[in-house]
Formats: structure tokens, C-alpha cells, sequence
């Protein structure tokens, strides 16, 4: 039996601390998501997120698009780019209108979603979304779609997302340089979160953390919106520099150590361990000796984990802090505003779960990429949740206020002079 055809292709870039990834994935016609081909590059001309280097940037794009169009046997002229600097920050815009106590029709809907559009306010940023998200009737909070119901007044709940603009056009001009034009630009809490989390989550009330290399970013998911995000300019990176700066190693044996070796929890068999600072097949004598290391450059994992946590301590005290100043409090007013969900490469360090779990006095779980058709088994891990979370962001296509333009044209009822001149003008164009 012949597979499902492609009805409809999508592309996507996201571009990291750490890498450039690219996906293309195909819609069938049966509704299901098919990945066609992906690819990576390493980040060149790019810092915590944000372009230093247009050429080496426009390359790092160039070169993961050409490995993701390769094996997809395809080539691609737009795609969704994903962002997690530029300052992100969010809101929630609420407007009403009158209805009467009459049904709502389209236009009804229509009529507010333009009123919320015109209520946007920017501040002079960058508006990169603004979507619509629950009704509310009469004080009756949390409708999906209010068509057809009757009303007094009819509201809705509208978050925007903002960026400084700078940052946001030269992650564009990266991308258009590499002869792409860009669909839209995405924040990274929205695509991850498509890919991370369940409706019930985001009704219930979630806390989507993406651990990212450099930035971290914090969102706060409820009653099935976004309500409020952070970015903190810390990341997995800063973990391998601590290691690096405690045994006086360089950053790629920092980062082998973690990857390898490293855990969040501790267990009593790490004082015996003895781990390798150098990997095998290593020459002798490259890279220094670690401090504390014995004469075969190997270090205890206990003093290793210690680093590791010592560094986790004071991201899950600021986690916490942030948290709590975006409203994710437990408690008989939030009690139900308590799963967090860990994404992102920082994420995929072993026992990070539990140790998150025991310092935020909160459930914790690591999110991962849905099991998409053609995925690669190396692009199911926490690193590519925001990459996957953009293919499935543009095949929702969500609504955007900013793109609604009213049918509705108000009119007056001609009187005196004007309603003489309009007769006039009809008896000459018919007689």
C-alpha cells in the first residue's frame, strides 16, 4: 500500500548558542507529520542567542539547510526561524465588546479580534505574536469557541509577545543572507511548548523551562495560554565552564566530563569512581593535568557531581526566584500551578529531574519531542524540542490578530443633500 502524499511542506531554523538545526517535514493527506530531513551546524557568529558575526552566522544557517534539503531530497525557499533573545517578553491583553444578548456569529468574533489588535500596544518593540486565546461570556471564563452561544458581552484574552527589534532583524538578515526568506519569526517558548507539553498542562498550569547552552528561558503556561515568560542569561555552557575552572581543564574536556561523566545527583559509589579527564585514544600529555587528578589524569566523580551541583544550586535558587515573580506559586491560589517541564540540552543531564524536583519542592519531568514520523533518533532528545516544536507551530498555523482584516465597513444612512446627490448619481449610471 502506497504511503501517504505530501500535501504540504515545512522548513524551520533554529538557531542556538550552540547549534544551527534546520527540519524539513511534510503534512499527508491523512493530517500526520512526516520529517523529511534535518541537519546542524555549529553556531558560528552567534552569543547567547544573538547574532555577533553576520557572515559566520549566515554560514552556520547556510550549512545545516543544505544537510537538512540533502537528505530530504528537497530544497526549500522559506522557513520559520526560532528566537530565544532579543529581550523576550510577554503579556496579556484583555477586550470586550457588546453584544446584546444575541447569538455570535464570524463576524462577531471578527469585530473583537480586530479591537485587540488595535489595542496592542508595543512600546516601541517588536510585536513577534499575538494570538488569541480563551472567551469569556458574561464573567464565564475559559470558552474555546463562543459561535453560537448567546451574550451580554463577549471578551477574550489575547497574549502578545515582544522583542527588541535589532536582535530579531539580525537573526532575519542571517537567514535571508543565506537566500531563505523568512515566514515568521517564532520565540522559543511557543515552539517548545507545542512540542513539550499536553492541552491538560497548559490548562492546569505548567512552568516550561528550556535549558538552553547559553539562555534559559522561562514560561508560565495557564488555562490554556501563555501568560508570562523569562530569559536568563545562563545556560548548560556555564555548568562546563565551572567544571573547567575547578580542575583547570579546557572547555572541551569540561564538557566531555559532563556529557559523559557528569550526574545532578550524587550516589555513595562516586568516591571509589575514578573518571578519565582525556577521552580514549587521547595522545599522551594533551591537555593539562587536572587538579586533584591522579597520575593517569583521572579525577574522582564525586568531586566532579559536586561541581555540577554546587552550579545547578544557583540556577534552581534563581529558577525558584523567577518563578515565583511570575506567579507559579503553590498554595491554596495556585494549587494546581505546580508540574514543571525541563527542555532543551542542559535538560538531557542525567538525575537533573530529581535534583530540580527536591530544590523547587515541585514535580518535575524532562519534555522531549513528540515521535514523529522520520524523525532521527538523535533528534528525539531535549536538545531538538524547539527545532521539532516550529514544524509543528506552522502545521497548526495558529491565529495571529495582527493579520485580521475587518470585512465589516461601517455605514451611515444618507440624508438631505448627500441622499439627493447619491439619487442622482444612480439615475445617470442606469439612464
Amino acid at each position: 500500500m502506497a504511503a501517504p502524499r505530501i500535501s504540504k511542506v515545512f522548513a524551520a531554523v533554529n538557531i542556538g548558542s550552540f547549534r544551527v538545526s534546520a527540519i524539513i517535514a511534510g503534512l499527508n493527506e491523512t493530517g500526520q507529520m512526516h520529517v523529511l530531513g534535518s541537519g546542524h551546524h555549529a553556531a558560528d557568529g552567534i552569543r547567547r542567542g544573538y547574532v555577533v558575526d553576520m557572515q559566520a552566522a549566515t554560514n552556520s544557517v547556510r550549512h545545516a539547510v543544505e544537510k537538512a534539503e540533502t537528505m530530504a531530497k528537497t530544497e526549500v525557499r522559506s522557513v520559520y526561524v526560532g528566537c530565544s533573545c532579543a529581550g523576550l517578553a510577554s503579556r496579556s491583553e484583555t477586550v470586550d465588546i457588546e453584544i446584546g444578548g444575541r447569538r455570535i456569529e464570524d463576524d462577531d468574533i471578527e469585530h473583537l479580534l480586530v479591537a485587540g489588535r488595535d489595542a496592542i500596544q508595543p512600546d516601541g518593540r517588536m510585536v513577534l505574536h499575538a494570538q488569541p486565546a480563551l472567551y469569556t461570556l458574561d464573567g464565564a471564563h475559559g470558552i474555546v469557541n463562543p459561535r453560537g452561544l448567546h451574550a451580554e458581552r463577549l471578551a477574550v484574552d489575547i497574549h502578545v509577545m515582544l522583542a527588541d527589534g535589532a536582535p530579531v532583524r539580525n537573526l532575519t538578515e542571517a537567514v535571508q543572507n543565506a537566500h531563505l526568506e523568512v515566514e515568521a519569526v517564532v520565540g522559543s517558548p511557543i515552539a517548545a511548548s507545542h512540542a513539550c507539553l499536553t492541552p491538560e498542562e497548559r490548562e492546569l498550569g505548567v512552568a516550561l523551562v528550556e535549558f538552553g547552552a547559553d539562555v534559559t528561558t522561562i514560561s508560565v503556561h495557564a488555562a490554556g495560554m501563555l501568560l508570562g515568560m523569562k530569559v536568563v542569561p545562563w545556560g548548560s555552557a556555564d555548568v562546563t565552564d565551572a567544571i573547567a575552572s575547578a580542575f583547570g581543564i579546557r572547555r572541551y574536556q569540561a564538557e566531555r566530563l559532563k556529557c559523559v561523566s557528569g550526574s545532578a545527583m550524587a550516589s555513595p559509589a562516586d568516591h571509589r569512581e575514578m573518571v578519565p579527564v582525556n577521552a580514549p585514544g587521547d595522545p599522551e600529555g594533551v591537555g593539562p593535568m587536572a587538579r586533584h587528578a591522579d597520575d593517569k589524569n583521572r579525577i574522582p566523580r564525586a568531586e566532579l557531581v559536586s561541581v555540577i551541583t554546587a552550579e545547578l544550586g544557583r540556577f534552581t535558587e534563581a529558577l525558584g526566584a523567577e518563578l515565583k515573580a511570575l506567579g507559579f506559586v503553590a498554595g491554596p491560589a495556585g494549587a494546581r500551578a505546580q508540574q514543571v517541564v525541563l527542555t532543551g540540552g542542559g535538560a538531557q543531564l542525567p538525575g537533573l529531574a530529581d535534583y530540580a524536583q527536591a530544590a523547587l519542592g515541585r514535580p518535575v519531568r524532562i519534555g522531549s519531542p513528540p515521535a514523529l514520523s522520520g524523525l532521527a533518533q538523535g533528534h528525539t532528545a531535549p536538545s531538538y524540542s524547539t527545532l521539532a516544536g516550529l514544524v509543528l507551530y506552522a502545521a497548526a498555523d495558529p491565529v495571529d490578530i495582527r493579520t485580521i482584516r475587518s470585512a465589516y465597513t461601517p455605514t451611515t444612512r444618507p440624508a438631505g443633500f448627500k441622499l439627493v446627490a447619491r439619487v442622482w448619481r444612480a439615475l445617470r449610471e442606469y439612464f
